[in-house]
C-alpha cells in the first residue's frame, strides 16, 4: 500500500486533526497510512466521515476495510479521483467492501455478466433509480480499475460499454414487455411483433463510451408492418415509437443517484425531424439517396448493441459500399476536412478561455475524423481497416502500411493521453466536460491525476506543456496525412519503408528510406536543383517524415525555399535541429516562418537576440516563439555554453513578463478603478521571480515562480494590483489554440495557496520574521526582481534575506534545516525524478551551496547562476579548488542533460530514456555542450559516476545532519 503515496497525494499537507484519533481503531500499519494520506485527499471530511461511519457499525466494518485485500486502498483511492464516487459510497458504504471482498479487480466484466448482475439488482422492478444507482455502483468498479491501472484505456472503455449495452438491453426488453403488456390489457389484437434494432452509434458504436457520455442511438424494426388492432388501432411504428420513447425517458430520467443515459437521436435519417423509428426499408431507401456524407461517415462505427439483431445488421450490411470506396477518392478527404473545419470555426465562436480537449484543434475529434477518413479512403479495397474502435482501427492502418510507424505511434499516443485526460475529468463530478479547470490549483490536481501520463514531476505546467505537444502532434499529422495525399497526386505515393515499390522491385534501403522522396524530389528540382543535392547529402538519418512535412509547406512560400536554396548553412542548421528535436520539427512544421528565426542562429550572429517585445497578449506568444526558437537553434547548431544559453532564456522571460506586466496595467485602469482617484498605477507592484528564472537558469519549458510586493504606501490599493498581477498570470499562461507561453506559479507567496496574491512589504517581513518554514525563507535566497520597480524590490530583497541569515545561518541551523529539507525530497521526489531529486542529483549540488552561502554570511547578491555561486563560496575558501572544478564540471552535466532533454521532447523529464534512439541524441547533445572529460563511457556510466562523486562531496559537507 505504500505507492499510494506517490499516486494520491494530491494536495499539501495540513496540520493534523483530533477526528484522526478514529484511525486508532485500525491496525497499525494501516492506522499509519490514512493517518498520512487523510489531510493531503482533495475532500478530507468527507473520507472521515466514511470512515466515521463504518467505525460505528457493528461488526467490526472499519477493521474488515483495513484488513479485507486492499479495501482501504480502494477507499482512499475514490476520495482521491472522484468526488461523485465519494458521495455514493457514503451513502453506500459497503460497496467498497463487496469490492474488497470479491478481488476480482484484475478483469473487466462482459455484456451478459452485467445483464446478470443488472437482474438480480432490479429484483423485477422497473425503476429508473435502481438504473441508475447500479450504473453508478458498477462506474466505482471501472474507475478503480482505470486509475489502479488493473485496466488500459481499451479496456476500460470497453467495460463502460459493456455496461451500457446491458443496461440497455434489460431496458429495452422490460419496456417492450410493458407496451406489449398494456395493449393486450387493452384488448388488442394482431400477430407477433417484427424484429426491432437498437443501434449505437459513436463512442457507444465504436465501444470506446467515455464516463459521462450521451449515447448516440437509432431504432430500427424489420420491414412487415403488421397491424396491432387496439381500440383506436396502433401500427408497428406507432408502437415501437411508444416503447422507444418510454425507454429514452427512463434512461434519462434523473433520480436521487443520478441518471443512466442522456439519449441522443439525432443521427437518425433526417435527424431531428425525422420518426424516432424506421423500418429498414425505409432507412436503405434514405442512405441510398438523401444520406448525406457525414451520415454515411458516422456509420463506420454502428453496431446493434440491444434488442434483436436482424434489422440492424441487415442494414449495416447494405451502407457497408455506400461508405468505403473501391478506389481512391480525394474528394471523400476533402469532404471530412471540411465538416472538420466548421466544427472548428463553431468551437472557435464559443471558445472561452479553457481549452476543449474534444474539439481543439489536434484533440479526440480530429483524430476521430483522421481515421475515419482514411477508413474510407482505403477500406473500399482493405476490408481490414473498417472497423469502429478508433484505437483498432488505428493499428490496422498501421498494419497495412497506411500510417507509418511514427505516425501510428503518435497518433495513438495523443489519443490515449487525450482520452484518459478526458475521463479523468468527467469522473471527478459524473460531468460531460472536455474542457480544462481554469484555476492552477484544479490543474494542479489535474495533473497529479494525470502523473502516470506526464513526463517528469507532474504539475499545471507539465500538464500544459504535454497536451500542446499532442495536440500539435495531431495537427501536424492530419496536415500531413489527409493534405499531403491531394497535393502530391496524381503520382503514385512513394513505397513505404521497407516494402516493395508499385513496379515490384524492393526498396532502395529497407532500413533507411528514400530521402527525398520521388514526389517530393520530383517538385524541387524544377525549383531548387541544389538543395535537392544538399539534402541527398545530409544525412538524414531520424526525421525523414517530419523534414519532407516541412518541404511541403516550403513549397507553398517561395521565400521560404529561396532562403533554403541559397543559404546552405541555414539547410545544415534546420536539418541539424530536426534531427536533435522533434519538439522545434513540430514547431516548423507547423510555423514555417519560424525558419527566419533559425537563419538567426547562422554566421556571425549567431542566435543574438535584440529583446524588445509587442505590447499585446497574442504578439507576445508569437514573440516568445519565435525568440525561443532562435535561441535554442544557437544552442543545437552552434553548441552554445549551456549556462550562457539559459542566460539568454532568462532574459527572454524577462522580457516577456516585463511587457505582460505593462499590457496587464493598461487593461486594469480600463476594467477596474483604483480606491483613490487620484492614484497614477505606474510600476509600484514589483514582481519578483524565484527558483530557475531567479537564478538566471530558465529553459525551455520551465514553470515561472513568481510572486507579487507592494510597497507598504501603496497598500490600500492592493485590490487593484491585484488585478494587474492576475491579468499577467492571465496573459502569460493562459492556455489558447496557439498555445501558451509558460506556466506561472505563485505558490511560493506567504502562506502559499491561502495567502493574498499582491501582498505588501510589511506582510512579507513579519511572515519571514514569525511563521516561514526553513524551506520557505531558504528558497527566497534565489529571488530577483524582474518588473516593476526594480531597485526598490532589491533593497527589499537585500533586507529580506538579511532576515533569513539571522533565522538560519546563524548558530549553524541552516545546516541540519537543509539537510532534512534535502533528505524529505529524495525520498518524495528521487524515485519520479532521479536527476535532480535522487541520491547524488542536482539538488545536492544546490543544496550544498546554499549551505556554505549562508555558512558564509547569508551574502546578498542580486543574482547568482550556479556556476557564479561555485566562484563565490570558492573565493570565500569555502570550497577547495578540486571540489570547485569538480561541482563546475557536474553543474554543467546535470544542466546539459536537463538541457537536452526539453530540446529534444519539448518538456523536462526526470530520468534518462530507455529507448535507444532517444538515448543516442540525448548523448550528441550532451557532448555538445560538456567538456571532454565527461565523453568517456556511456552516458549512463558518467552519470553513475557524477551522481556517486556528488553525494560524497554533499556527505562531507553535511556529516551527521545528512
Amino acid at each position: 500500500m505504500l505507492n499510494l503515496l506517490e499516486e494520491i497525494q494530491f494536495r499539501d499537507p495540513v496540520r493534523s486533526r483530533p477526528e484522526l484519533v478514529l484511525l486508532d481503531k485500525l491496525p497499525a500499519p494501516a492506522a499509519r497510512i490514512a493517518t498520512a494520506l487523510l489531510p493531503s485527499l482533495p475532500n478530507p471530511d468527507d473520507a472521515l466521515h466514511y470512515l466515521k461511519r463504518l467505525a460505528d457499525e457493528d461488526g467490526g466494518a472499519l477493521r474488515r476495510l483495513a484488513t479485507e485485500n486492499n479495501g482501504l486502498r480502494y477507499a482512499l483511492t475514490i476520495f482521491a479521483y472522484s468526488r461523485f464516487l465519494a458521495k455514493s459510497i457514503l451513502r453506500n458504504p459497503d460497496w467498497i467492501l463487496e469490492l474488497a471482498s470479491a478481488g476480482d479487480l484484475h478483469r473487466g466484466f462482459l455484456e451478459d455478466e452485467y445483464e446478470s448482475q443488472l437482474r438480480e439488482f432490479l429484483g423485477g422492478s422497473a425503476d429508473p433509480a435502481r438504473f441508475a444507482l447500479f450504473r453508478r455502483k458498477q462506474l466505482l468498479r471501472i474507475v478503480l480499475r482505470d486509475v489502479l491501472r488493473f485496466a488500459d484505456l481499451s479496456e476500460t472503455t470497453q467495460d463502460l460499454s459493456n455496461l451500457a449495452d446491458a443496461i440497455l438491453n434489460i431496458g429495452w426488453r422490460l419496456v417492450r414487455e410493458e407496451t406489449a403488456r398494456e395493449l393486450v390489457e387493452s384488448g388488442a389484437k394482431g400477430g407477433a411483433l417484427p424484429e426491432f434494432s437498437v443501434i449505437a452509434l459513436g463512442k457507444l458504436g465504436g465501444r470506446e463510451l467515455n464516463y459521462s457520455s450521451d449515447i448516440d442511438l437509432m431504432f430500427l424494426y424489420s420491414g412487415a408492418e403488421p397491424e396491432i388492432t387496439a381500440a383506436a388501432g396502433l401500427s408497428t411504428r406507432e408502437f415501437f415509437k411508444a416503447a422507444a420513447n418510454r425507454l429514452t425517458e427512463r434512461l434519462g430520467a434523473y433520480t436521487a443517484d443520478g441518471l443512466c443515459y442522456r439519449v441522443d437521436l439525432r443521427l437518425r435519417p433526417d435527424g431531428r425531424f425525422g420518426e424516432v423509428c424506421h423500418s429498414l426499408e425505409g432507412a436503405k431507401k434514405y442512405y441510398a439517396t438523401r444520406g448525406r456524407d457525414w451520415e454515411l461517415q458516422m456509420l463506420i462505427k454502428a453496431r446493434v448493441c440491444a434488442g434483436d439483431a436482424g434489422p440492424g445488421r441487415a442494414l449495416l450490411s447494405w451502407v457497408e459500399p455506400l461508405i468505403y470506396k473501391t478506389s481512391t477518392d480525394f474528394q471523400t478527404i476533402e469532404s471530412v476536412s471540411e465538416t472538420r473545419a466548421r466544427i472548428h470555426e463553431k468551437h472557435q465562436k464559443r471558445r472561452n478561455t479553457t481549452i476543449d480537449v474534444k474539439l481543439a484543434p489536434g484533440g479526440i475529434r480530429d483524430i476521430e475524423f483522421l481515421v475515419q477518413c482514411l477508413q474510407r479512403l482505403y477500406g473500399g479495397r482493405d476490408k481490414w481497416v473498417r472497423h469502429g474502435g478508433t484505437l483498432l482501427a488505428l493499428s490496422r492502418l498501421r498494419d497495412k502500411e497506411h500510417l507509418s510507424v511514427s505516425e501510428y505511434a503518435r497518433l495513438a499516443s495523443a489519443y490515449q493521453f487525450l482520452r484518459n485526460l478526458e475521463h479523468r475529468l468527467q469522473f471527478d463530478e459524473d460531468r460531460q466536460t472536455h474542457s480544462l479547470p481554469r484555476s492552477m490549483e484544479d490543474l494542479d490536481l489535474l495533473a497529479r491525476k494525470m502523473a502516470h501520463g506526464l513526463p517528469g514531476m507532474p504539475s499545471a505546467g507539465t500538464l500544459e506543456r504535454e497536451l500542446e505537444h499532442h495536440l500539435s502532434n495531431v495537427r501536424n499529422l492530419y496536415d500531413r496525412v489527409i493534405h499531403t495525399r491531394t497535393r502530391l497526386e496524381p503520382s503514385p505515393m512513394p513505397a513505404p519503408m521497407g516494402t516493395a515499390s508499385q513496379d515490384g522491385a524492393p526498396a532502395a534501403d529497407a532500413h533507411r528510406p528514400e530521402f527525398p522522396t520521388a514526389n517530393l524530389k520530383r517538385y524541387l528540382d524544377g525549383r531548387a536543383p541544389e538543395l535537392v543535392r544538399a539534402l541527398e547529402n545530409a544525412g538524414i538519418t531520424r526525421s525523414h517524415e517530419s523534414f519532407e512535412s516541412f518541404l511541403e509547406k516550403a513549397l507553398e512560400n517561395g521565400r521560404w525555399l529561396d532562403m533554403l536554396a541559397r543559404n546552405p548553412e541555414l539547410t545544415r542548421a534546420t536539418i541539424d535541429l530536426f534531427e536533435h528535436s522533434q519538439y522545434f520539427a513540430d514547431q516548423l512544421v507547423r510555423h514555417p516562418e519560424l525558419l527566419v528565426e533559425v537563419e538567426q542562429a547562422c554566421g556571425a550572429k549567431q542566435g543574438r537576440t535584440g529583446f524588445d517585445p509587442p505590447r499585446d497578449a497574442a504578439g507576445l506568444r508569437r514573440f516568445f516563439r519565435e525568440q525561443m526558437v532562435r535561441i535554442q537553434s544557437d544552442s543545437v547548431y552552434h553548441r552554445a555554453p549551456i549556462f550562457k544559453t539559459l542566460k539568454r532564456t532568462s532574459d527572454l522571460a524577462d522580457s516577456v513578463i516585463s511587457a505582460a506586466y505593462e499590457i496587464a496595467i493598461a487593461d486594469a485602469r480600463a476594467a477596474l478603478p483604483t480606491a483613490s482617484p487620484d492614484y497614477q498605477p505606474i510600476d509600484q507592484m514589483a514582481v519578483i521571480a524565484l527558483g530557475r528564472l531567479g537564478m538566471r537558469e530558465f529553459d525551455l519549458a520551465s514553470d515561472a515562480d513568481l510572486t507579487f510586493l507592494l510597497p507598504d504606501a501603496d497598500a490600500a490599493e492592493t485590490q487593484f494590483w491585484t488585478g494587474v498581477a492576475e491579468r499577467l498570470i492571465d496573459i502569460i499562461g493562459a492556455y489558447t489554440g496557439d498555445g501558451l507561453i509558460f506556466t506561472i506559479d505563485t505558490r511560493l507567496r506567504p502562506n502559499g495557496r491561502e495567502g493574498a496574491l499582491a501582498q505588501s512589504e510589511t506582510a512579507y517581513r513579519e511572515y519571514f520574521d514569525q511563521r516561514a518554514e526553513a524551506w520557505e525563507g531558504i528558497s527566497w535566497m534565489k529571488a530577483r526582481a524582474v518588473a516593476g520597480n526594480i531597485d526598490r524590490a532589491t533593497k527589499f530583497l537585500n533586507h529580506l534575506q538579511e532576515l533569513d541569515w539571522r533565522r538560519y545561518g546563524q548558530g549553524g541551523r541552516s545546516r541540519p534545516e537543509l539537510a532534512r529539507m534535502r533528505s524529505r525530497l529524495e525520498k518524495e521526489q528521487g524515485g519520479r525524478n532521479p536527476l535532480k531529486a535522487g541520491r547524488g542529483g542536482f539538488y545536492d549540488i544546490d543544496f550544498a551551496l546554499m549551505y556554505l552561502r549562508l555558512k558564509g554570511g547569508g551574502l546578498f547578491y542580486k543574482v547568482l547562476n550556479t556556476p557564479e555561486r561555485i566562484d563565490i563560496v570558492e573565493k570565500m575558501g569555502h570550497l577547495d579548488r578540486e571540489d570547485a572544478d569538480f561541482l563546475r564540471n557536474a553543474a554543467v552535466f546535470y544542466r546539459a542533460i536537463d538541457h537536452g532533454l526539453r530540446i529534444a521532447t519539448g518538456h523536462a523529464e526526470g530520468r534518462l530514456p530507455t529507448n535507444r534512439t532517444q538515448l543516442a541524441v540525448l548523448t550528441e547533445l550532451v557532448h555538445r555542450w560538456t567538456p571532454a572529460a565527461l565523453h568517456e563511457g556511456t552516458l549512463e556510466s558518467v552519470l553513475r559516476r557524477i551522481r556517486h562523486q556528488t553525494r560524497d562531496l554533499f556527505d562531507r559537507l553535511f556529516g551527521q545532519a545528512a
